[in-house]
């Protein structure tokens, strides 16, 4: 096609929506603002892609810049502001010729000689509904005159190119060659005062609120960060909050174009700019742009001459999405990831899969699973069962049901009385019988090689009857009333233990130390398994150094070595038995690690270089001689209290229960991990076979649909490519979304807190979940392929889930975000006997790497010691 044809300038009044490609995000809304009925935009007009095309078609050089900029890391500052700025000095070197330029500067005759304009960016991949990339490019005010306009121009198109900018679309998978510029040059207003009005709360993201924030002058000073801005909250036509700031500055018109900065008189400096009746108007006017947009909005606004002019609205991109309800009543929703260590979002067909697992009901947003608690409420009894249950499984959790429930306006009140019975069940307990727990496995053991030894008989839409009709077995296993009662009767005895020495001895967490190197933990038993892949590798330099020099088919080349042969046996028998773990486990698209072998390969090279042979059987007697020890002196303790006799007899029991239960625990997680990676390997067969026949481009399409829907495309042998390229551009805007705790159907995220006055000055609270104390160095570590430890360090992360065990082995404590007394990490950690926290907020981000840490597992605290 040939740009010269096609149109470079469109008034506001002939740009919609659907425009994006041609006049950018920002131009197409401001066309669609025009439409809204009470809404008053600045005149002006768009200078549109065609013309940043057909200029930069002469600079063949961009050609390999633009490559180059696509292979960069975002996380390299220095090669992408140095290859960014090459880019943008060329685009702001390219001619204009006089035919376009007298085009792109005609319509400023009909906004007035001499009438000043603002001259923005509107970038294609802009002001879009899952990523705003608000003021990744250049904007420019009080430009006057067509050879300055032209020369802002230009620069709105190399800002296309900034730093940021760059970046931005780096981590956001944006192709560069994909977005083009178009530019705005619209009349500027010169305001008493502007700001800015978001129609849902951007922090919680409550969409029954608006937010107004307003400064004197140009909205400049609010979005530079130059002044503080009044704020006030809106809810249900009345102003609910309001804060005034003290405004020194304003952002004003400079007589010589652009802006400059002025004081506020003394007298203005701490006075309201808006009255309640102006917020308010502000906020229903807000409301109406959302109805046209159909979603909540970030809207920029000025008031000239008594008169609101909204000079720009943008979708509010990190919303966290609602579960739809069908009543369209009020909800309240738990996070499902929280409690199974999965806080990433999951694939369609990870979260459907673990709906076909699970018997209860529930909602999916931004790509997490939710439970939605509001029938379990509505009765005083179950109110209390389950405000109990998610505080001792998670404090935060709890604290933020709790405020929730505590709203006399958003459920209604609980009924009195009524029964409920406890999330997890009912359950008898029983006393210790080690012949049960091996039952159980051996149950479980001999299902899965039924599975192993049948599906692969099936193919085509046959298989996927057989994982349906699989999934009942599945399910039966994992709720089998004895294998419940096993664990059940460990948590309880667990939680005696731990509240009777409390009272009897005044010892806290007495448990900790007795679940050590308890039998048929198979998570712990893992991440001793590879102390003894260590002790295999050890013994052969060849091989050693053959791994140290890496590459993802290190492994295949292993027979090239002295001693290769016997290491690569070594790790293929770890695989065989904990080859399907991987970290995200629960999503069963998750690359595992027989699938990824290589990523094993640091572990074991640090297992090589820090322990000494047999270490693996020195940690498991030392952790058994520990429990021994500690239940005895326990038991002496005891007996030297008033009824010591008939109190012994009953810790004894307990504890028998304890050590026979406990380590059962997280087996029933690994019989289901170990079935989906037998589905996930049939299933995948079946696209490569889609693939083959050109159904599906990729095979890692398929984890984009659903199992049901790829069931369908699998039986027809058509599927929809547009509904897939959707769901992977959904999964890219998900990944960016921080999972809330509790979650309501207005949108509202719900953190919660810790209401806490026995904290050191300046620690992070969390909950205590593995006893003792440690000082070391923090490793702050968001996925296991970084991981870099050494013996003594401190790992800070996000989460961990049975994939991190083999990390347990070097580490000296744990602080988690997220967690509860019997998630992964807190029942490892008591196994290896490492003193742990969990929930602690935002540990990632406030605790630096390298810093010097104390984790309190006792009291449930972190303190920052030293800075890295």
């Amino acid at each position: 096609m040939d740009l010269s044809h096609d149109r470079f300038v469109l008034d506001f009044e002939e740009i919609h929506g659907s425009g994006v490609a041609v006049v950018g995000g920002k131009a197409a809304n401001l066309g669609e603002l025009m439409r809204v009925d009470g809404v008053h935009v600045p005149p002006g007009y768009c200078v549109t892609t065609h013309a940043f095309r057909r200029v930069l078609a002469h600079a063949p050089a961009l050609d390999g810049l633009l490559d180059a900029l696509s292979h960069l890391d975002p996380a390299d500052r220095d090669p992408v502001a140095g290859l960014s700025a090459e880019v943008r000095a060329t685009v702001e070197r390219l001619p204009i010729p006089d035919d376009l330029a007298a085009e792109l500067t005609r319509p400023l005759a009909r906004l007035g000689e001499g009438t000043a304009v603002a001259v923005r960016s509107s970038a294609t991949a802009e002001d879009l509904p899952t990523a705003s990339f608000a003021g990744q490019q250049d904007s420019y005010l009080n430009v006057v005159g067509p050879a300055a306009v032209l020369d802002h121009i230009r620069s709105c198109w190399a800002s296309l190119f900034t730093e940021r900018a760059v970046t931005y679309r780096l981590r956001n998978d944006v192709d560069h060659r994909r977005v083009a510029m178009a530019v705005v040059v619209q009349a500027m207003v010169f305001p008493q005062v502007s700001g800015v009005l978001f129609t849902a709360d951007p922090v919680t993201s409550d969409r029954t609120v608006v937010r107004v924030e307003a400064v004197p002058g140009l909205g400049e000073a609010l979005v530079s960060g130059l002044v503080d801005a009044d704020a006030w909250t809106v809810r249900a036509g009345e102003v609910v909050d309001s804060a005034i700031a003290t405004k020194k500055v304003a952002v004003v018109a400079s007589p010589g174009g652009g802006t400059e900065a002025e004081q506020v008189g003394p007298e203005l400096q701490d006075a309201a700019t808006l009255t309640d009746g102006q917020v308010v108007a502000l906020a229903q006017l807000g409301r109406r742009i959302e109805v046209h947009f159909g979603r909540p909005q970030d809207i920029e606004w000025c008031l000239a001459g008594g008169e609101v002019r909204i000079v720009q609205s943008r979708p509010i991109t990190t919303l966290y999405p609602v579960p739809p309800n069908e009543d369209g009543g009020n909800h309240v929703y738990v996070s499902v990831g929280h409690q199974q260590m999965m806080t990433d979002a999951m694939t369609p067909l990870g979260l459907s899969v673990w709906q076909l697992t699970t018997p209860r009901p529930m909602a999916e947003a931004g790509g997490r699973l939710f439970v939605d608690v509001t029938g379990h409420v509505a009765s005083q009894a179950g109110r209390t069962v389950l405000l109990d249950t998610m505080t001792t499984s998670d404090p935060l959790l709890g604290d933020a049901l709790r405020t929730v429930l505590d709203r006399d306006d958003f459920l209604a009140a609980p009924s009195p009385g009524g029964s409920a019975a406890p999330l997890a069940g009912a359950f008898d307990p029983i006393d210790a019988d080690p012949a049960l727990v091996e039952d159980l496995i051996a149950g479980s053991r001999e299902s899965l090689a039924a599975v192993a030894r049948d599906i692969g008989e099936h193919h085509g839409a046959d298989l996927f009857d057989f994982v349906l009709e699989d999934f009942q077995e599945l399910r039966r296993l994992l709720f089998d009333r004895r294998s419940h009662q096993v664990f059940m009767t460990a948590m309880d005895a667990a939680q005696w233990i731990n509240d009777r020495m409390r009272t009897w001895l005044g010892e806290e967490n007495a448990a900790d130390t007795l679940t050590r190197s308890v039998p048929h933990n198979i998570t712990s038993e893992m991440g001793l398994a590879l102390l003894d892949v260590a002790d295999v590798v050890r013994a052969h330099p060849a091989a050693v150094a053959h791994l140290r020099a890496g590459g993802d088919d290190v492994l295949d080349r292993l027979s090239e070595v002295a001693g290769g042969e016997e290491v690569r046996d070594a790790i293929r028998g770890y695989l065989d038995e904990y080859g399907m773990r991987c970290v995200g486990e629960i999503d069963i698209s998750r690359p595992r690690w027989s699938e990824q072998p290589a990523a094993l390969v640091p572990v074991i090279l640090g297992n090589v270089d820090t322990f000494a042979p047999g270490e693996s059987r020195r940690r498991f007697d030392e952790g058994r001689r520990d429990a021994a020890a500690k239940e005895q002196e326990l038991l002496a303790r005891i007996r030297e209290l008033p009824g010591g006799e008939q109190k012994t007899v009953e810790t004894k029991a307990m504890i028998d229960r304890l050590r026979t239960f406990i380590g059962y625990r997280e087996y029933p997680k690994y019989g289901m991990v170990s079935r989906y990676f037998l589905y996930k390997n049939a299933l995948l067969a079946e696209a490569d076979r889609l693939v083959l026949d050109g159904v599906l481009d990729d095979r890692e399409d398929a984890v984009h649909l659903r199992f049901q829907e790829l069931h369908e495309v699998v039986r027809t042998g058509r599927a929809d490519r547009e509904l897939i390229r959707r769901r992977r551009e959904d999964q890219a805007f998900f990944r960016t979304l921080t999972p809330p705790r509790v979650l309501t159907s207005d949108g509202e995220t719900v953190a919660g807190a810790y209401r806490r006055e026995d904290l050191p000055a300046g620690a992070l609270p969390g909950l205590a979940v593995s006893a003792g104390t440690v000082e070391g160095r923090a490793r702050v570590v968001l996925t296991m392929a970084d991981a870099d430890v050494e013996p003594g360090d401190i790992l800070v992360t996000a989460y961990t889930d049975p994939s991190w065990s083999p990390l347990f082995v070097t580490i000296a404590g744990l602080v988690t975000e997220v967690g509860g007394l019997m998630t992964h990490g807190a029942v490892v950690a008591r196994e290896y006997g490492l003193p742990a926290v969990v929930g602690v907020q935002d540990a990632t981000r406030l605790v630096k790497d390298g810093q010097r840490i104390r984790v309190n597992g006792t009291s449930g605290h972190v303190e920052m010691l030293e800075g890295p």
